[in-house]
């Protein structure tokens, strides 16, 4: 299973990441984020990552050209957007992208294509409210595309098994608060995902 640890702001915590074992970084572009990070900040730490993992920018309801540039600048190989407003033009991106489905009833995960999706719990706000998913509407989904995030702790990944998630996205689970992590809880949340 595919672990990103999202929120990152700072290269100490990217690299207690990756030393815990995450495979992808999350960077928060998104300016009402208290995990939000500056362009300079994001490519200074990006510059600074070992090979081989996998480094992501979060946008919320932005044009393709902002998405574009900003992932260039930054060097960012995955763009994870959520596009409630559509002003994403998808077909414009350059840049390999996943979306975002904010779920709020069982309704939304039926008939997806067959694209890889990040499934998060609606809130208000935009992402790291802690707010879970509720499992049982994952029930007869074919879940070996979908990365779940919203409210996953060490304590609760267990609950998982079974549901061949492609992968997982933490954020708020691992923080010692909002945009500074724990080192020791994201050891524990990868050991604990490894166990699934």
């Amino acid at each position: 299973m595919r672990i990103k640890i999202c929120g990152i702001t700072n290269l100490e915590d990217a690299l207690d990441a990756i030393n815990a074992g995450a495979d992808a970084l999350g960077f928060v572009f998104y300016e009402k984020s208290p995990r939000y990070i500056e362009v300079k900040k994001a490519k200074e730490i990006v510059d600074k990552l070992p090979p081989f993992i996998q480094t992501v920018g979060l946008f919320v309801n932005e044009s393709s050209k902002h998405i574009n540039d900003i992932c260039h600048l930054t060097n960012m190989q995955l763009a994870q957007i959520i596009d409630d407003e559509d002003n994403t033009e998808f077909d414009n991106l350059n840049i390999k992208y996943i979306e975002v489905i904010r779920a709020n009833c069982k309704e939304d995960l039926e008939d997806l294509d067959e694209n890889y999706y990040l499934v998060d719990a609606f809130v208000e706000g935009f992402g790291g409210a802690g707010k879970r998913v509720a499992l049982e509407w994952f029930k007869d989904v074919d879940c070996s595309k979908l990365i779940l995030a919203g409210g996953l702790t060490a304590s609760n990944l267990k609950e998982l098994k079974g549901y061949n998630f492609y992968g997982i996205d933490v954020s708020s689970g691992v923080e010692a608060s909002k945009g500074k992590k724990d080192k020791e809880k994201m050891k524990e949340f990868v050991k604990a995902a490894n166990e699934i």
